[in-house]
């Protein structure tokens, strides 16, 4: 598959602090990649880079075969790449198609003259939910009421509804059950499906075995081993991690 993401010698450095050091890692079009590493390898910072929250120091990164400078993480929306942090982004007090639409509402009417258009917002968050989720929660529902598993769905769902080229996930099933940790890997399979490349951040190498086309591997800021997940096992993966031989 071709490169959609290419990242070359990344380097960042916060003062003294050198988070990156080197950083390579490739995503091809329509495939999941996994990325891991200790805490402190360098991730984040190599994902805040991707998505225009810092600027590297130095280094290269191409989306879709050319240069990228992105100067806020809304100007890398605009292209095609969606991060769905940990935190999730959502308003609890908000419902699902409230959140779907967040600082992206629809509109009609004429001139000044115009409003919400909640009937197509409601309509359009259950099309394309639906085509993704396998339990899709009532889009009327307001977010608090909803599990952990369904508040992570909702938050995938939306981030690949947006004409998403890539999205970028940070530990999705990080405090979900064996249940809703399934939901959210089913659905990380059906954005597969779709054709939509995805960076999935995981420290949960059995499931990094189970849902990654290839897994790249941080340590101390650079990248140090990269395979396809159907020539390595995970205890090369352990290996490489802690810092022994690749």
């Amino acid at each position: 598959m071709s490169p959609i993401l290419e990242i070359h010698d990344l380097k960042k450095s916060f003062g003294a602090v050198e988070a990156l050091r080197g950083a390579e890692l490739i995503c091809p079009a329509g495939e999941v990649t996994a990325l891991v590493g200790d805490n402190g390898a360098g991730k984040s910072t190599l994902i805040r880079c991707i998505t225009g929250v810092h600027p590297p120091d130095s280094g290269t990164i191409a989306f879709k075969g050319a240069p990228i400078h992105f100067a806020s993480p809304t100007e890398a929306r605009a292209v095609g790449i969606e991060t769905v942090y940990q935190d999730l982004a959502l308003v609890e007090d908000l419902t699902v198609w409230q959140n779907m639409y967040l600082n992206r509402e629809l509109k009609r009417g004429i001139g000044p003259f115009r409003w919400l258009d909640r009937r197509r917002m409601i309509d359009e968050t259950h099309a394309k939910l639906s085509r993704l989720l396998v339990n899709m929660p009532p889009v009327r529902a307001k977010v608090r009421r909803l599990s952990g598993g369904q508040r992570q769905s909702i938050s995938i769902g939306r981030a690949a509804s947006w004409g998403s080229a890539l999205v970028i996930m940070d530990e999705p099933t990080a405090a979900l059950g064996l249940r809703e940790r399934g939901a959210v890997e089913t659905l990380i399979g059906n954005l597969r499906g779709e054709g939509i490349a995805q960076l999935v951040i995981s420290h949960d190498l059995e499931q990094v075995m189970r849902i990654s086309d290839s897994v790249w591997v941080m340590r101390a800021g650079r990248t140090i081993a990269h395979w396809r997940t159907q020539e390595v096992d995970r205890t090369r993966i352990v290996a490489a991690i802690a810092g022994g031989e690749v």
